[in-house]
């Protein structure tokens, strides 16, 4: 087991949330606009606190984990990473290493660990470009490399997909969907088909709460989206179809 939530409350956006989470599998977290998605996942990425009730993460209370040693673990990708300096995307993968760093210098389990990344998530043909210089999708692709070049064993994702077209959103939940089978993958997404398709457990958040959770065709049942999305769906061969 990897987190452990009993009674998760924060200031605003989250109350009462109880779950466990596997130490590995795909993990999704679905909702409308507002629902506390996005505050529980800083919660499990160790950056919004005080929080009230009991999150644990491999039996030790998150807010007495060493930030350092808690960075070593567990990987956080925000939607979006704005920089102002000249950094290449390979130089921004390498920042994914601070958790290790001992001096100035990278070394070779550095430099490995980052070509790996840069291999898994195609990003080795611009490694040497200007971070700012690159796509939407580009850079989302470099912000994995880095959160991958941790070497964590929980990936933590707020709307992956957010900036990529089709094809590549499709792209990156198969690589997730790939990880998932040695890592913890959890990701924030507002895309149902592909958290249906996809995940091995869905969330379901509204207003703060979780509305349901479990395998995705019964956290994803259509009463349950009229409901929580003001949506009608239809479940169709394994997709749901959205009344217009």
């Amino acid at each position: 087991m990897s987190f452990r939530a009993r009674h998760l409350s924060f200031s605003y956006g989250l109350s009462d949330a109880t779950f466990d989470l596997p130490s590995s599998g795909f993990i999704t977290i679905a909702g409308p606009n507002g629902a506390g998605k996005s505050t529980l996942l800083g919660i499990l990425a160790g950056l919004q606190r005080p929080y009230h009730g009991e999150c644990s993460y491999r039996g030790i209370e998150i807010r007495k984990w060493r930030r350092r040693d808690f960075a070593r673990q567990v990987a956080f990708l925000p939607q979006s990473v704005k920089l102002e300096f000249p950094f290449t995307a390979e130089q921004v993968v390498f920042m994914g290493r601070t958790p290790y760093a001992d001096g100035w210098f990278e070394s070779q389990q550095d430099r490995e660990a980052v070509a790996r990344a840069m291999t898994t998530t195609d990003a080795r043909g611009f490694a040497s470009r200007d971070f700012r210089s690159l796509s939407g999708g580009e850079k989302q692709r470099v912000i994995l490399a880095s959160a991958l070049a941790q070497e964590p064993e929980t990936l933590l994702l707020d709307e992956p997909t957010t900036f990529l077209d089709l094809k590549h959103q499709l792209a990156m939940y198969k690589l997730l969907s790939s990880l998932a089978k040695r890592l913890l993958v959890v990701a924030v997404t507002h895309d149902l088909n592909l958290a249906l398709r996809f995940s091995d457990h869905v969330i379901v958040m509204e207003n703060g709460k979780i509305a349901a959770q479990g395998p995705p065709q019964e956290a994803l049942a259509p009463s349950l989206i009229d409901r929580v999305f003001e949506v009608h769906t239809e479940l169709r061969d394994g997709w749901l179809i959205y009344d217009a």
